[in-house]
């Protein structure tokens, strides 16, 4: 199966308590259909000091479940679904239904 989202593609998130906020995706963990996005589900952790890291209560994004979240359309910067199609006879990639743009670099 190929993978709808991808490091470093923006996203806008549709439920939950951070819904209509945007950001890139840092991580994706596919096996848990988890994302991890830059500024969205920032929780803060309480940790204890380390030889390398000082200690004290960090903050740092959480997962969010890839059901939860939708990618921008590159030419108007609103939410759309997203599909698959061949160029040049042999390549695949994802393109944006609202506009037709091509997503992948």
């Amino acid at each position: 199966m190929a993978a709808k989202f991808k490091k470093g593609d923006t996203v806008m998130v549709m439920a939950g308590r951070d819904k209509g906020k945007t950001g890139e995706i840092m991580r994706v963990v596919p096996g848990e259909q988890r994302l991890y996005v830059q500024g969205v589900n920032v929780v803060k952790r309480h940790t204890r000091p380390t030889q390398t890291a000082p200690g004290g209560i960090v903050e740092k994004e959480a997962g969010i479940h890839m059901s939860n979240v939708s990618h921008i359309d590159p030419k108007d910067d609103k939410p759309t679904r997203v599909g698959f199609k061949m160029i040049e006879g042999d390549r695949k990639v994802r393109f944006a239904k609202r506009s037709g743009e091509i997503i992948d670099r």
